[in-house]
Formats: C-alpha cells, sequence, structure tokens
C-alpha cells in the first residue's frame, strides 16, 4: 500500500516539476520569453521587461562587487598589508554603519547598532529575487489557463501566422480557428437550464472572480486574479525593500523630487552612503583590542542610482497595472460592453441589417460566446488586427446563426414564421411577440 502510494505520489511530482520545468525553461531565451502572446503589453512590461531589467541591475552590482575591490577601508599606521587586508573582508562581509561627518560617533554600541547598514552584501541577490516574483505571476497564468479546454498561446501563434499570408491560407487559419472557437464553446456548455443555473450564469456574471467553466467565466476569472498578482506583487516590491534596506523606502522617490524642486544638493543620501565606518575586535595575547575605521562603498554609488530609478519604475508600474485591472474589471463586469464590442466588428462586416440582428446579437454575445469567448476574442484582437478579428467574428456569427436560426420546414427555431433570406434570420420591419419574449 506504502509502495503504491509512494508511487503516485513521485509519479504526480514529477508531472509537476516536468510541466514547471517547462514553463521555466522560456526563462533560458529571450526570444521563447517574447514569444508569449496570451496575455497583453501591461502583463509584458511586469513579467518581461522588468524581468530584464532588474537582472540587467544585478549583473551590473554583482561585476562592481566581485571584479574590483567593493569596499576600501582607512586603517592605522601600524597595519600591515595582512592586517589591511583583513580588516576589508571583515568590514565587507560584517554590517559597517553611518553616522554623518559633523555628528561624534556614539559611545554605546546599541546606538552604533542601530544605523547599521545590511542591505549592501546582498543586493545582487535580492534583485534576482525581485524579478524571480515579478515572473511568478506570468508561470500561474500559463501553467493554469490550459484548464479552461482551450490552448490561448497557441491560437494566438495561429492567428499571428495567418494574419500576413496568402488570401487562401488566410481563410483556411481563420476558418479552423472559428470550428476550434465553437466547438470549444459549445464543449463547455450547461447541458441543464433551470433556474439555478440562470441565477449562477448572472451572478458569475457580475463577479468575474466567480471562475466557471460551463458559466463562461473560467479564463475571464483567472485572469482578473493574475492580474491583482501583478498589482499585488508590484506594491510588495516597496514594503520588500522597506524591509531589506532597514529604511523608508517608499519615500524615497518623493525626496527625490523635492530635492529637485528646490534645487537642493544632493551629494549622499543617507540611504545609500558611500563613507561609513566600522568597528572590529583583535585579539592579541591576553588583550582585545577595539578599531574603529572609516571605508568608503564605492558599490552605493550605483546602488543609489539604481533604487531612485526602480522606486520611479515600480511607481510606474503600480499606476498602470492597477489602471489596467480596473480597465479590465469594467469591460467583463459590464455586458452591455461586450455587446457593444461584438456589435461594432459585425456593423463593420455589414452582418447587422435590421433590429432583429441587432438583438441576436445580444444573444450571441452573452449566451453564445459568453465573458471566455469574448474574452478570448480580445486578446486574439490586441496581438493581430482589427481587420483578423472582424473576419473571425464573422465566421463565428454565421455559425451561431446556423445553429440558432437553422430552417426546418420553412421555420425557423426561434420561433419566427418568417423564411431564411441569405442565410439570415429576417424579420423586415416587424417583430413577433414569441421573439422578444425569448430575447
Amino acid at each position: 500500500m506504502s509502495c503504491s502510494l509512494s508511487y503516485h505520489v513521485s509519479k504526480f511530482l514529477a508531472d509537476f516539476l516536468s510541466r514547471l520545468t517547462t514553463v521555466l525553461g522560456s526563462l533560458a531565451s529571450f526570444t521563447k520569453i517574447t514569444g508569449s502572446s496570451d496575455d497583453d503589453w501591461i502583463d509584458r512590461l511586469n513579467h518581461l521587461w522588468t524581468v530584464v531589467l532588474m537582472t540587467l541591475f544585478a549583473v551590473v552590482t554583482s561585476s562592481g562587487q566581485y571584479a574590483g575591490n567593493p569596499i576600501e577601508c582607512w586603517v592605522p599606521a601600524e597595519f600591515t598589508g595582512a592586517y589591511t587586508s583583513y580588516a576589508k573582508s571583515y568590514c565587507w562581509i560584517s554590517n559597517t554603519y553611518y553616522i554623518p561627518q559633523e555628528e561624534p560617533i556614539p559611545r554605546r554600541v546599541s546606538d552604533r547598532y542601530n544605523q547599521e547598514l545590511t542591505y549592501y552584501q546582498w543586493v545582487p541577490i535580492i534583485l534576482m529575487f525581485q524579478a524571480l516574483m515579478f515572473k511568478i505571476p506570468n508561470i500561474v497564468w500559463r501553467m493554469m489557463n490550459g484548464q479552461s479546454g482551450v490552448n490561448m498561446e497557441k491560437i494566438i501563434i495561429l492567428a499571428e501566422s495567418g494574419m500576413m499570408g496568402d488570401p487562401d491560407d488566410r481563410m483556411k487559419n481563420i476558418s479552423h480557428l472559428a470550428k476550434y472557437l465553437n466547438r470549444w464553446i459549445q464543449t463547455h456548455r450547461n447541458y441543464r437550464y433551470n433556474f439555478f443555473v440562470k441565477m449562477k450564469e448572472k451572478y458569475s456574471n457580475v463577479v468575474c472572480f466567480c471562475c466557471g467553466k460551463r458559466d463562461g467565466t473560467f479564463l475571464t476569472g483567472f485572469y482578473i486574479f493574475v492580474k491583482f498578482l501583478y498589482c499585488a506583487n508590484v506594491i510588495g516590491q516597496f514594503f520588500l525593500l522597506n524591509a531589506f534596506m532597514a529604511t523608508d523606502f517608499n519615500m524615497f522617490g518623493f525626496e527625490v523630487i523635492e530635492n529637485f524642486i528646490y534645487d537642493r544638493n544632493w551629494r549622499e543620501s543617507p540611504r545609500f552612503p558611500r563613507v561609513t565606518l566600522c568597528d572590529f575586535k583583535i585579539r592579541q595575547l591576553a588583550n582585545v583590542q577595539t578599531f574603529t575605521v572609516q571605508c568608503v562603498l564605492p558599490i552605493n554609488l550605483f546602488n543609489e542610482k539604481i533604487f531612485i530609478f526602480l522606486w520611479f519604475w515600480f511607481f510606474i508600474v503600480a499606476t498602470l497595472s492597477f489602471g489596467n485591472l480596473f480597465h479590465w474589471i469594467y469591460y467583463i463586469i459590464f455586458g452591455e460592453n461586450k455587446v457593444t464590442y461584438v456589435r461594432k466588428f459585425l456593423k463593420v462586416s455589414g452582418e447587422i441589417h435590421t433590429n432583429f440582428d441587432k438583438k441576436l446579437s445580444r444573444k450571441f454575445a452573452e449566451h453564445y460566446l459568453r465573458s471566455d469567448g469574448i474574452f478570448l476574442l480580445r486578446m486574439v484582437g490586441k496581438n493581430t488586427s482589427a481587420m483578423f478579428i472582424t473576419d473571425l467574428m464573422q465566421l463565428l456569427w454565421k455559425t451561431f446563426k446556423e445553429e440558432h436560426c437553422s430552417v426546418k420546414n420553412g421555420v425557423t427555431e426561434v420561433e419566427t414564421e418568417t423564411p431564411l433570406m441569405n442565410g439570415n434570420c429576417h424579420m423586415g420591419d416587424m417583430e413577433p411577440p414569441s421573439l422578444k419574449s425569448k430575447l
């Protein structure tokens, strides 16, 4: 029994690690990272450009630490070369402390301890950790969005490849894509349609976080959740740097702006001092001597500029991420946005002629495509062109009308007595009462 359980657990872990390795493998190739098009440019600003930027900064700071002398100390004249090397190594691995030149050095050790700088040795590591944190929401999205039953990345790649091909191949790609999307929509649909299903669908449309495959809200709800992860991550970066540098990093950028506005001299920041002090003890026979030396941290010249830039970068990314989150929530929650989006492309393709077509387009958006279908079309449109999404929408519209307005002995399924004309449910100038009750 235990052997069987161990086998299943090990198999599950192997499958999970295989999927995780596939996703993380994209980090090794810049082309693979940029090849993921199943998100928008705000997402890529978080998980691509910010990750590349912070990795570059980590390389710069690590080269400054390990390629040269990260610290230089002014030692007493009696120190030999070995003593000087020891002092520099000790002050680098331990924490120096900052006291302004015009202030006396505190006598109490606890006062000196409160002024210690604890971050400068770990800057490359913390930058790489921050880069990983910016990548995690994208890893979650790429690993889990396939649970909706559709491979968004493959669909968008197919759409992009067929966008610039010759007309015949382009129409074939659009036709295959429309058939695939129609099959996906029909597969993930509620087979029973009663009062509880109706209430659940309405509730899911309003509260997009209620992810349900058969309610047509799984992709949209999960995407909003990933958007929330991006926003939470970028805000958490400020608090992370607060704890890491033991300073009020949240206000750092505002202080820099204030200095520029009032034309103050910005020679040295107390957060990134270049001249610090270091205490160390040397045991000589029965005596223990304490030395206080003054050290220079050239690396803080780079750290200061890097973290000033990162503060403004995080502020811009946070503003854009929150704006983008509310933008998507607005488009997803309000059902009229779905109808407007669908009608825009149907009007361009000349598919809406009568009031019946307008009402049928509402049913097409709310009950056929639903939130997930429109979300997928929006993603395809963001990564292709308006012309491509217009043709794709037109084919889905025709498929929808063939299924819902098919002629059976001269009578349509929507209980109209007017026969189809040119494959459309033509109502003329009048609309029967039975249709109004259904739509």
